[in-house]
């Protein structure tokens, strides 16, 4: 039974236990219900408590019952909280931890609160596209009044028990216990002091206005526009309070449900609620089973003090763990020290850092010129030049000093980890973890499985990952791992629209429209249009019969690299980085257009977003196939984190889903027969034919 029932003299007590946040399932529902009776059959009762086990009060519904029938059965949560209403005896819900959610809406159908300190209280709904569905629109407001409440639905963040406390008029809780151990003894001693109160008080009887109710929810409406444009969910949010204040509470009720169920089946409640389930199976590796033994991880060592050796270095300083950084000059190490620094301080003068944490950072950093002093440390993370001949050196050098058990890593974005490990006699060892630059701000970490690495090392690096705040996804080897194989197809598609017709400034902003943070030619400039460049001649010998555009090789044997020689596709101005659209960039492509005998076409946005989001799909599509990735969810995740992929979306694989993936196939069909474009790129792969066949989707 996930909630247990004891009485404790002449208080019942219905103790919610379903680990890890006490959810509230079928059975946890049902157990509530089944309390209510017994305490109420029980003439020796007087007065029942509801609290939850461990570390949660409850945390609301049941992730494992989402989307499926068990999460509507009744008693349903609306059914739970009328039984609770409609008790003869006074229920007490005696809340610590977390309320949250479902949690907190049971809570406010109690008859009375008493909370301990420390408690984390929210409605979180909005975060998966939804309102609260189970009265806290109606409540909440009664209880915190209008603004304090609305603040909480429409951000959806915590907010901790004694600050609610202290407002002034506040009707949530009854009663602060000294402390969390201290609460189930308080609890039982409260219920008790109110078990002959007649009549019981009820939230939903309690007032419910705003003084300046028009003008305040048309404030309201504005600023949530502004903030959340893609998403209807927080709009939703103030349209429910808003009906607290102006109808009775069972039409209030009825009207907060009916916008749940309408925003339960947009897309973009869809999408959310996909990307929360697919954060969560993302760490979850289908051979490796969870209580695989870790190795301890203590100390961290990091080879090179470039732009990515410092931000890989930050991720551990800030979980706490001491990093050795290795140069081969003095002169590199002094400066990847200053820029980890600079880093760190400008945080201080934001008011991001307290001084004291930028010091404690600072004194677990320590440097060297000699790969003896690395001997020590629990796992070595390279940060070289991608080259193999440079990796190959640091791996065998690696393999000579570093200690039996060491977990050697390295951030390639491209090469071969299984040929990397090979450099070693401890190939069991070897790890590919691709940080995605910044690496001390993007979430995004590809963790690399080659054939031999140990599955302790993959469930150490997962649960590593997790510690300094990652969304870790495990990848197969092959060049480019998922996500920069997959955008070598969207760069592909952007140069073949170049040569039909496009300015990149024109393919920047349909694909920015459609929700990208930036489109394919902002975002070379940013990353350096030399690394694609050389890419590309590495793919002229590998894979000669792999069709490019042309014209990024003419841009950058123009030296217009991108931000960091003050031009690429776009002009930049010193010091700033707006794009400017370039006169000369734009000659060039029309001149190469014309050496090539193309007439240029009008292309719409429509066939711009439509060739380039489809090829990461396809692309895709032939990685899961591959086995390179375990679930569409995890490719989802890698876009979403590492490639600004827009969040309301869900990720490439939802996306294609939602299209449709019949619909996608079609288009494809339409472009493979554009002379201009590769053809043999469009054929779909297998694995998309075969979902389409049989009217499936990525995302069963």
């Amino acid at each position: 039974m996930t909630a247990e029932y004891k009485v404790h003299g002449d208080v019942a007590v219905i103790t919610l236990n379903n680990p890890p946040v006490n959810g509230l399932g079928h059975a946890t529902r049902l157990g509530i219900t089944d309390g209510l009776s017994k305490a109420n059959d029980d003439a020796a009762v007087k007065a029942i408590v509801i609290t939850g086990a461990g570390k949660a009060f409850s945390g609301g519904a049941d992730i494992n019952e989402f989307g499926t029938p068990k999460a509507l059965q009744e008693p349903n949560l609306l059914s739970v909280i009328l039984a609770v209403e409609n008790s003869s005896k006074p229920v007490v819900a005696a809340v610590h931890s977390v309320a949250m959610g479902g949690g907190l809406e049971l809570a406010l159908g109690c008859h009375y609160r008493i909370a301990a300190p420390g408690c984390n209280v929210a409605l979180p709904e909005v975060k998966l596209g939804l309102i609260p569905g189970a009265g806290g629109t109606q409540r909440l407001p009664r209880v915190l009044g209008v603004e304090t409440a609305l603040n909480m639905i429409v951000s959806g963040e915590p907010v901790k028990s004694e600050m609610l406390a202290s407002l002034p008029g506040q009707k949530l809780f009854d009663k602060m216990a000294a402390s969390a151990e201290s609460l189930p003894e308080e609890a039982l001693a409260y219920a008790r002091s109110v078990a002959s109160a007649r009549p019981l008080p009820l939230v939903r009887n309690l007032p419910c206005k705003h003084p300046l109710g028009d003008a305040y929810f048309q404030f309201a409406r504005n600023m949530v526009k502004g903030m959340a444009k893609n998403f209807p969910a927080p709009g939703k949010c103030v349209d429910a309070v808003e009906v607290a204040t102006r109808q009775k509470f069972d039409a209030g009720m009825l009207a907060e449900r009916e916008i749940f169920i309408n925003l339960m089946w947009t897309p973009e409640c869809r999408a959310l609620r996909h990307v929360f389930m697919a954060e969560r199976a993302a760490s979850k590796i289908p051979d490796v089973p969870a209580d695989t033994p870790q190795r301890a991880i203590k100390s961290i060592a990091v080879i090179g003090a470039g732009t990515m050796g410092g931000g890989i270095s930050m991720n551990f300083l800030n979980a706490g763990i001491p990093v050795k950084m290795l140069e081969m000059k003095q002169e590199a190490l002094d400066r990847g020290i200053a820029t980890i620094r600079k880093n760190y301080e400008s945080q201080v003068k934001r008011g991001k850092l307290k001084q004291d944490k930028y010091e404690q950072r600072m004194a677990l950093l320590s440097a060297t010129l000699d790969y003896n002093d690395l001997k020590d440390a629990d796992m070595v993370i390279e940060a070289v030049f991608e080259e193999m001949s440079v990796k190959q050196k640091v791996f065998e050098k690696l393999d000579e000093v570093m200690k039996p058990g060491a977990i050697l890593a390295s951030n390639t974005s491209t090469l071969d980890v299984n040929k990397i490990a090979a450099f070693t006699k401890r190939p069991q060892d070897v790890i590919g973890t691709h940080f995605f630059s910044p690496a001390n701000v993007m979430k995004l970490l590809e963790v690399v499985r080659g054939a031999k690495t140990g599955k302790d090392v993959l469930a150490t690096v997962m649960a590593l990952g997790k510690k300094i705040k990652k969304t870790s996804v495990v990848s197969g080897v092959c060049d480019g791992f998922i996500g920069n194989r997959m955008i070598e197809q969207y760069g592909r598609q952007g140069g073949f629209l170049l040569d039909e017709g496009c300015t990149p400034s024109q393919v920047d902003k349909a694909i920015e429209k459609f929700g990208f943070a930036m489109g394919p030619f902002r975002m070379g400039d940013l990353a350096g249009n030399d690394i694609g460049w050389a890419i590309r001649k590495r793919r002229y010998t590998e894979k000669p019969d792999m069709k490019y555009s042309k014209t990024a090789d003419l841009l950058c044997e123009l030296g217009r690299f991108g931000q960091k020689t003050g031009a690429g596709w776009y002009d930049y101005q010193a010091g700033k980085r707006d794009a400017i659209p370039s006169k000369l960039v734009e000659d060039m492509i029309a001149e190469h257009r014309k050496s090539l005998g193309i007439t240029p076409r009008k292309i719409s946005d429509e066939e711009i977003v439509q060739r380039l989001v489809y090829s990461l799909v396809n692309e895709a599509a032939r990685i899961l196939e591959e086995g390179i990735a375990s679930r569409a969810s995890d490719i989802d995740m890698v876009y979403l984190t590492g490639y600004g992929f827009p969040l309301w979306r869900g990720g490439p694989m939802l996306y294609a889903d939602q299209v449709g993936l019949f619909n996608v196939v079609q288009a494809m069909h339409r472009f493979a027969r554009n002379p201009l474009d590769d053809a043999k790129f469009w054929q779909p792969a297998p694995l998309l034919a075969k979902l389409v066949a049989e009217g499936k989707t990525f995302n069963q």
